[in-house]
């Protein structure tokens, strides 16, 4: 949904039409509509692609309890870990895992595949006994 071709008038120019119908505008048409970075349809466009890209199939989701131990465990992701962890989700929904752990460098994480939500995460090196519970399968991205 792409609106360039369309022209709509910022909520300024909305309240100036209507609040000040006789007062001429210097060097503009009052019935021309911006195009520049700041108008409605640029506005819609960027929540567009950001709402695209966060709805998007693909991505995966952090559950509050998953961000309460990245938080804990100061373990912050880079893009390109982001991008093999969607992919391990993206394989282990191929495979028909339906909770699968997904290792990605040091970092374990248990995603509900269906939901594409992280569950919960971990670095390997804090679990000493190597179990996972309540996963059936496992993806190394």
């Amino acid at each position: 949904m792409i609106m360039d071709d369309q022209r709509f008038m910022s909520i300024g120019q909305v309240q100036d039409q209507y609040l000040n119908p006789n007062t001429p505008k210097a060097g503009k048409d009052k019935n021309s509509l911006p195009a520049g970075e700041n108008s409605f349809a640029q506005v819609l466009n960027k929540v567009k692609v950001a709402s695209d890209i966060n709805n998007s199939e693909d991505t995966v989701k952090f559950s509050k309890h998953a961000l309460n131990r990245l938080s804990m465990r100061n373990i912050e992701l880079t893009g390109e870990q982001m991008e093999r962890l969607n992919h391990g989700k993206i394989e282990a929904g191929e495979k028909g895992i339906k909770d699968s752990l997904i290792l990605v460098d040091q970092l374990a994480f248990i995603v509900n595949v269906p939901s594409s939500t992280v569950v919960t995460a971990m670095d390997q090196t804090e679990n000493k006994n190597n179990v996972f519970t309540n996963i059936d399968g496992a993806v190394i991205a």
